[in-house]
């Protein structure tokens, strides 16, 4: 148990690690096919689905106010700030694609783990990541067409399909689990963050090793524009939730919610629905190593500055 612990704390290191690993050795994950990203989400969205419960549920009807105000920062910030970063910076339109496929998906299962360690509202956490993953089929397809639709022909049918067998089956699959085997649901439930950890940092080597030699190719700027992306977010998450008057472990878990997206969704989306812009999966690629890393960083920061143990949601 202690090193699940230890593998979930430093999940941003192993991240990094397996990044740098599949970019400059290739072949260390080349051998697994990216046929496998979508089961690997899968597994990770079926974990995210043993995790939850009524009581998440009940989260949702009875903060119907911060579950809304985490939703509409989530769809609006993101996706705005996607579109001008990729403007302002006249990103090639296959990896403006990329920037906007990450900005338009939900929040990512780390950013519980994240707002677990940052002291966060952990229930607000998962209740908005579960809002938002279901609200996803519908929005993600929609933003992408708005955003993108000028750039390439966006199958918005084809991506609802797809988030509903990668993301929400599975995790219709977990609850079901849980509401039936609740006892094994139990015992295995504490290895679950290390677990998503290990998947998660899979995807990234996968989807690296990949699309090395084009990572290379894309250069500084696309890096620079996904870590503008990002920390933005985290930044306008946490000011939005001062402005509208959340508490202060409110305000870090809707910060973490909004900067840390499911960068494994949008590569997934580019592999099957973009295939014909190749370049299309980096930005996706870059957030899973970069959003895992800053969302560590920004986990320390929020512990000694603004939540404590002791406060309330």
């Amino acid at each position: 148990m202690r090193i699940c612990n230890l593998i979930a704390r430093w999940m941003g290191v192993l991240v990094l690690l397996v990044a740098v690993l599949s970019m400059t050795v290739p072949a260390s994950f080349l051998w697994i096919d990216t046929w496998t990203i979508n089961p690997m989400l899968g597994i990770i969205m079926f974990g995210m689905g043993l995790t939850l419960s009524p009581h998440d549920f009940k989260i949702v009807l009875s903060r119907p106010k911060d579950i809304l105000i985490g939703c509409l920062t989530q769809f609006s910030v993101m996706p705005l700030l996607a579109w001008l970063l990729v403007r302002a910076f006249s990103l090639p339109e296959e990896l403006a694609l990329g920037v906007i496929l990450v900005g338009c998906c939900p929040g990512g299962t780390a950013s519980n783990v994240i707002t677990y360690l940052a002291k966060g509202d952990l229930a607000l956490s998962v209740g908005m990541t579960a809002t938002s993953t279901l609200l996803a089929p519908f929005l993600t397809p929609l933003l992408v067409w708005v955003l993108a639709g000028t750039m390439v022909d966006v199958d918005t049918l084809g991506m609802l399909k797809s988030i509903v067998y990668v993301v929400i089956a599975p995790i219709l699959g977990g609850l079901f689990c849980q509401h039936f085997l609740p006892r094994a649901t139990q015992k295995v439930t504490p290895y679950l963050p290390a677990f998503s950890s290990i998947a998660i940092a899979l995807t990234v080597g996968i989807v690296v090793s990949h699309n090395a030699d084009r990572l290379w190719i894309g250069g500084l700027l696309v890096v620079f524009v996904v870590m503008v992306h990002n920390l933005l977010g985290l930044l306008i998450g946490f000011l939005v939730g001062r402005l509208t008057r959340l508490s202060k472990p409110k305000r870090v878990a809707l910060s973490i919610e909004v900067g840390m997206q499911n960068s494994g969704l949008a590569s997934s989306l580019a592999v099957i629905h973009f295939a014909a812009f190749p370049l299309a999966t980096i930005p996706g690629a870059i957030f899973s190593v970069w959003h895992n890393i800053s969302g560590a960083l920004t986990a320390r920061l929020y512990q000694r500055l603004y939540a404590t143990p002791t406060e309330q949601a």
